[in-house]
This record gives C-alpha cells, sequence and structure tokens, in this order.
C-alpha cells in the first residue's frame, strides 16, 4: 500500500491544527501497514479505534478554536465533521462485517475521507484563523 506524505499542501498554517492532521496521517499509515503486512485482526481494529478517536477528539479541536474565534462557516464545517464521523464508523462497521478485509478502493476511501476535508474545509479555516490569531 502507498503511504500518505505529509507536506506543505497539506498544511493550514495553523501549528496545532497541523499536528493533529500529521498525527492522523501517521495513524492512517500504521493501520494501511498493519492491514498489508496481515497483523492480527485486534491489532488492525485498535488502530482503526484510534483513528477514530483522534479523528472526533481533533474535530473537537478545531471547533473549540472556531468558537473562540468566532469562525463564520462553523455551522456548515460542524455538520461536515458529523459526516465525517458518521461514514467512518460505518466503515469500521463494514470492515468488522466482511472479516477485516480491505480492498484497494477501501484504502482509497480513507485517504480521501482524510484528505479532501483537510485540502477544502480546513484550508479555509486556516486561513480565517491566521487572520485573527
Amino acid at each position: 500500500m502507498k503511504e500518505l506524505i505529509w507536506d506543505k499542501t497539506l498544511s493550514v498554517s495553523v501549528d496545532e491544527i497541523d499536528a493533529d492532521h500529521q498525527r492522523l496521517v501517521e495513524l492512517l499509515n500504521l493501520f494501511n501497514r498493519a492491514v498489508a503486512e496481515d497483523e492480527s485482526p485486534d491489532y488492525r481494529e485498535a488502530l482503526l479505534e484510534e483513528l477514530i478517536a483522534c479523528t472526533v477528539w481533533h474535530f473537537r479541536h478545531e471547533e473549540r478554536l472556531m468558537l473562540r474565534y468566532h469562525y463564520p462557516d462553523l455551522p456548515a464545517h460542524k455538520a461536515e465533521h458529523q459526516e465525517l464521523i458518521d461514514s467512518v464508523i460505518a466503515f469500521q462497521q463494514n470492515y468488522q462485517r466482511d472479516g477485516g478485509k480491505m480492498s484497494e478502493a477501501d484504502f482509497e476511501y480513507l485517504e480521501h475521507w482524510l484528505t479532501e476535508h483537510i485540502l477544502i474545509m480546513d484550508m479555509k479555516l486556516g486561513e480565517w484563523l491566521t487572520g485573527v490569531m
């Protein structure tokens, strides 16, 4: 499996958000490697659970910053966070139902799930925050 590489194209220019995103990329890569290397199902499930838990924490972190700095697009951004959480929980349920089997499309889904939000919604947030922090 290919690794998702953190580089400046994923940076939102807010150090604390970038640090969260780097951790999420690291967890996604650990999970992808664990599946590719046929690690134990329990280990893979623990990684997926950690990725989801860290994502939920990260979204709350962003929402706290949006509240503090009066981000005008908070409702839409928060709604997208909830959609992303719902979709990854559905992904996790399918993964468990399928006995931990993953296709290339599944890996692409997870990568897209993470990067699309960063590249679209979080870039706008980063622009806002760098102007008001």
